[in-house]
Formats: C-alpha cells, sequence, structure tokens
C-alpha cells in the first residue's frame, strides 16, 4: 500500500513542484518503510518550502539516528526545538531535549 502511496506522491509532485505538502506526505510514506536516506531527502525539499513547526525534524532526527549519524540527528532535534519553540510547542521542544539526552555523542 504504501509504494503505491509515493507513486501517488510523485505524480502530484510532478503537477504541483512547489507543494510542501505533498513533500511531507511523500516522506512518511517513506519513512513508513524504513527508506531513511529518501525521507531525509525529501524532507529536505519540504523544509526548504515551509516552516516546519517542528513534527518534520523528529522524523529527520530518527532517520539520522537509525542510520548511525547521531551529530546529523542532534542538529536536527536542535534545529525542532528551535521550530517547536517558536510555535508554542513546548511539549515537542521537551520531547526533542529528551532525544538528545539519548543519543551516544
Amino acid at each position: 500500500m504504501s509504494e503505491e502511496r509515493i507513486q501517488k506522491f510523485k505524480k502530484l509532485l510532478e503537477k504541483s513542484p512547489s507543494n510542501p505538502l505533498v513533500y511531507y506526505s511523500l516522506a512518511n510514506e517513506y519513512f513508513k518503510l524504513n527508506r531513511y536516506e529518501e525521507t531525509i531527502e525529501t524532507i529536505n525539499s519540504y523544509l526548504k518550502l515551509k516552516d516546519d513547526e517542528g513534527a518534520a525534524y523528529r522524523i529527520l532526527g530518527h532517520c539520522y539516528t537509525e542510520l548511525g549519524m547521531p551529530d546529523s540527528a542532534k542538529d536536527a532535534y536542535e534545529k525542532g526545538i528551535q521550530a517547536a519553540s517558536r510555535h508554542g510547542h513546548p511539549d515537542m521542544a521537551e520531547e526533542f531535549r529528551d532525544y538528545l539526552e539519548s543519543l551516544d555523542i
């Protein structure tokens, strides 16, 4: 099912390449399939178009952690804290602080 959804979102991107929601949705589908490199690439495209409130940084942090890239995960969570704080999401910012504490760097 997710592979079908990936193809659907790719077609939507062809029609509307500047739609941040399509990038975010596509990244979520990649993430569900543990396709972390593609998730990262797609989330970064999304972030070029949209000021995310924090959730995209959670996805990035998890991807980098799974790929054994703790420094990149740390950077993602720190940016997530900034975004969550900027948008009034203190619980999300705290969640990211907890993730940072759990990283072995």
